[in-house]
């Protein structure tokens, strides 16, 4: 910058070293965003890998977790590749972030006949012989009633998800058997009313005007 031929080159250098840097910091930018969130990820812990998590509508377990990316393992063996800032942005579900045990629940819609004291007491007969249930949580509540069906909502925990979807299924499956064997008349039916003619009425026959 001390000789005035070369000055003009000199100037025109720093120039494009400024503009190079601007670009290349708007072009970075979102990877530092990913490697700062993947720290915040690190120190936080609001995910841990083998995590049970709902993402994007999706259940799975938490594969894997990098400085830029999460890799979720789905139930059915797929995988879902996600920025890690997404868990920092989005709302999602983790059924592991302080312990793996859950309850879950089974809804059953019912006609108005049926026994709800007796269904209560099957459904912890077959809770206590299931070797999915840990021996915590059990019950059954009407929590609802339209002008059809009533419905009850079975509730059972179970020590990590995977043992609750098969524990909920058992409820499930035992529990209408037990209905359609012992109480047919509780299934849901759909009744209708056929009214004779009132007092003093007869019945229209043809040709009557």
């Amino acid at each position: 910058m001390q000789y005035d031929p070369l000055r003009e080159l000199g100037t025109g250098i720093l120039a494009s070293a400024g503009i190079v840097g601007i670009v290349v910091g708007i072009a970075a930018q979102r990877t530092l965003g990913d490697l700062i969130a993947g720290i915040q990820i690190a120190l936080t812990q609001p995910i841990r890998v083998e995590d049970v998590v709902i993402v994007e509508g999706e259940f799975g377990w938490i594969e894997e977790i990098t400085l830029t990316y999460v890799v979720v393992r789905v139930w059915d063996r797929r995988r879902i590749v996600l920025p890690i800032t997404h868990f920092l942005e989005q709302p999602f579900q983790n059924w592991t972030r302080t312990s793996a045990d859950l309850i879950g629940t089974v809804f059953l819609y019912l006609d108005y006949t049926v026994p709800v004291e007796e269904l209560r007491d099957e459904l912890r007969r077959i809770v206590e012989a299931s070797e999915h249930w840990d021996g915590d949580v059990v019950g059954l509540q009407m929590t609802d009633a339209s002008e059809r069906t009533v419905t009850l909502r079975a509730t059972a925990s179970a020590k990590d998800a995977s043992t609750l979807w098969s524990l909920r299924c058992e409820i499930r499956e035992r529990l209408v058997a037990y209905i359609r064997e012992h109480h047919p008349d509780a299934l849901p039916a759909l009744r209708t009313r056929l009214d004779g003619p009132g007092e003093g009425e007869r019945p229209a026959r043809g040709g009557d005007a």
